[in-house]
């Protein structure tokens, strides 16, 4: 059970086709950790690709693929009865789609706020922002109803939030960041969990891949989250709720305690204090 710390427990990572990316890692990792894995992403063609790579890992019956639109309420509903129905029950959301806008620039040339269209801004927000909530949502009430549950958002670095240049992936994480620290207020003593999973700088992924000669000697892996991914997910993280984990500062060989203090903090930055100004309080 020690090497299997999540056996009999059920995960939805979405974005999880891509052959390069956090989301296929992720679920390895859960998989790995004895847990069943719905996979959801938009293209069947990698998530093809990536399920046959999970099933030569866990065995015949430890994934299904899902194709799923997180930017469509419904479409995430559906994902969620589909990998009940499919796999038995559901513990574990692990909120990884995300998708970035370099209309007007890349790299060092990014585009100013107003370079970016409309339609661009509402498709950004739509997946790395609203897609988040749709899942969140229909999940939760399954969750609820067993008295168990793990929400695990991927946002990005404090950095990447206000870059110049970063909209509107920036804001959109930002705003997912406070909407997993809202969560875990709400969720406070029903059992399930709300918590923030960054690998903690420029990650080599389909995102941000260029294929320039050594760019991946400069990014961090992907793998860098299963380790991490799979505590929050288990039984061990259950009075953890609200804070953000750094992947790269994961040290599996420091005690519990050390190491989340190494790579730990509350998520979206409450300890800045509050800033409101309250008359009469």
């Amino acid at each position: 059970m020690a090497d299997r710390p999540l056996e009999g427990k059920v995960a939805i990572v979405t974005g999880a086709g891509s052959p390069i990316g956090m989301g296929r890692a992720m679920t390895l990792g859960l998989v790995r950790a004895g847990a069943r894995v719905a996979l959801t992403d938009i293209s069947q063609e990698w998530l093809d690709e990536t399920l046959n790579e999970v099933l030569e890992v866990g065995g015949d019956d430890c994934a299904v693929a899902i194709v799923s639109d997180v930017t469509d309420a419904e479409s995430c509903q559906d994902a969620v009865d589909a990998t009940i129905a499919r796999l038995g029950g559901l513990h574990i959301l692990v909120n990884n789609a995300g998708i970035n806008s370099r209309v007007g620039g890349v790299g060092n040339n990014p585009a100013n706020f107003w370079e970016n269209s409309p339609e661009a801004w509402s498709r950004v927000v739509a997946v790395n922002l609203s897609g988040n909530f749709y899942m969140a949502r229909a999940a939760v009430t399954h969750m609820l109803e067993q008295g168990w549950g793990r929400i695990i958002g991927v946002t990005t670095s404090m950095d990447s939030m206000w870059r110049r240049g970063g909209s509107p992936y920036g804001p959109s994480k930002a705003g997912h960041e406070a909407l997993v620290s809202i969560m875990a207020q709400e969720l406070e003593d029903t059992g399930v969990t709300a918590n923030v999973l960054v690998p903690g700088g420029g990650t080599y992924t389909n995102m941000t891949h260029s294929g320039e000669p050594n760019q991946r000697d400069h990014m961090i892996e992907p793998e860098v989250m299963q380790s991490p991914v799979v505590w929050l997910a288990s039984e061990d993280s259950s009075e953890f709720s609200g804070r953000r984990i750094i992947a790269y500062y994961w040290n599996d060989d420091l005690p519990l305690e050390e190491r989340l203090e190494r790579c730990s903090a509350p998520a979206a930055w409450p300890q800045l204090g509050r800033q409101a100004i309250r008359l009469n309080p």
